[in-house]
């Protein structure tokens, strides 16, 4: 923690305060510290990426997504699909909140939380987000996302996260399918 003016300042924000982001090089740079800089700034100025995925069997790939994602702002928050909204593949192997709490345990996500039950919006309100990175093989259509965002009253860019992982076990298909063979 630094201080400044008697306020306590995380030091994981001092180069934000310092003025050494650059969305803040001309907003803080010189100014006293106080409460009302710090809440402002904490609302306006980090950038909040959103990625979402179900993250059955964590494997590399998922981390390339998520390090990928966590490229584009400052804070990446994770919804990790809830097994009664996934549809459009197999069910889940690993329950959703063992999954949450893989999710949660890696350095490059600021927090993860589950999904909505019905409302795959819901969670959004809370997480209020600038971006929203889709994998390269979540099937998303990037306009059609951003128009359902903007009629539920988000305004955030779509990006797709075009790269993938190219290893052996890169996907929970291929570790689900390398379990089978090898222990059947």
């Amino acid at each position: 923690m630094i201080t400044n003016t008697g306020l306590c300042v995380p030091s994981h924000i001092k180069y934000h305060i310092t003025g050494q982001h650059p969305n803040l090089s001309n907003v803080i740079k010189g100014c006293c510290v106080s409460t009302s800089i710090i809440l402002y700034y904490k609302g306006d100025f980090l950038t909040r990426v959103l990625a979402t995925g179900t993250f059955d069997l964590l494997h590399p790939g998922h981390v390339l997504y998520l390090g990928e994602a966590r490229a584009l702002g400052d804070n990446l928050y994770v919804i990790v699909a809830r097994d009664s909204m996934i549809n459009h593949k197999p069910k889940p192997i690993t329950p959703e909140d063992q999954r949450l709490t893989m999710v949660n345990a890696l350095e490059i996500v600021d927090r993860a939380i589950l999904g909505s039950e019905t409302d795959m919006f819901e969670p959004l309100k809370k997480i209020k987000p600038d971006i929203v990175a889709i994998g390269y093989d979540q099937t998303y259509d990037i306009k059609e996302l951003e128009t359902n965002l903007k009629e539920h009253g988000f305004d955030a860019k779509v990006v797709r996260i075009n790269i993938s992982k190219t290893c052996e076990l890169c996907s929970s298909g291929k570790i689900i399918k390398k379990v089978i063979e090898r222990y059947s």
